[in-house]
């Protein structure tokens, strides 16, 4: 059985998981195409758009983030990864959209991660002004680190996809590349082989 505490800890934990406002997805935007997702963000409220291209082409994108009154907050051109933190200046629907229509051949596999305002402190953590038990700072301090290992897990995961795309597309070219050496050593052998039989063969003489 676990103890009282941790149990409390655990469903702390739990309901403030539940509550946050977060938005983390992987999606594969194809070729000469754009995907663009919505979020309603009151007015003073801050948010923050983290992306990274996982697989595809040159691993670049477009990006722009649109206010409701059609302001570009943030644009980019082919870019591979970045951040950008932004205070939502009028309520309503904002706008982030994805672009790869400058490429005719290649799809894009892109994280995304959207947070909207403040992360929720934990139950029963930020309802008082006094000074916090040990309980509670234990509390906050596991819900730390937890997010820290929650964040370091992702990049690694976006790190090992990266890698494990680049190691299949490499293997995929050694393949080919030795199918190719393949089919010319045989063709080597071959004209080979026709040479020197047409010089041991027997000629015809010409008697006059």
């Amino acid at each position: 059985m676990f103890p009282t505490p941790l149990i409390y800890v655990l469903l702390l934990l739990l309901t403030d998981s539940v509550f946050s406002k977060s938005v983390e997805l992987t999606f594969e935007l194809p070729d000469s195409a754009e995907e663009c997702f919505y979020q309603d963000i009151e007015k003073d409220i801050s948010a923050s758009l983290e992306y990274q291209v996982i697989t595809g082409g040159q691993y670049d994108v477009d990006v722009k983030i649109e206010g409701p009154n059609k302001q570009i907050i943030y644009q980019q051109q082919k870019m591979q990864y970045d951040s950008h933190q932004f205070t939502a200046q009028y309520t309503g629907v904002y706008k982030v959209c994805f672009s790869n229509e400058f490429s005719t051949f290649s799809h894009k596999l892109v994280y995304m991660e959207l947070n909207v305002g403040p992360e929720m402190p934990l139950p029963g953590v930020g309802d008082h002004a006094t000074v916090l038990t040990q309980l509670e700072t234990s509390a906050e301090e596991i819900h730390s680190a937890l997010n820290r290992i929650i964040d370091h897990q992702t990049h690694h995961r976006l790190r090992e996809a990266q890698g494990r795309k680049r190691a299949e597309d490499l293997n995929e070219r050694v393949f080919w590349w030795s199918i190719g050496e393949t089919l010319a050593i045989f063709c080597v052998t071959f004209a080979q082989v026709m040479i020197l039989k047409n010089f041991f063969s027997d000629r015809p003489t010409l008697y006059k």
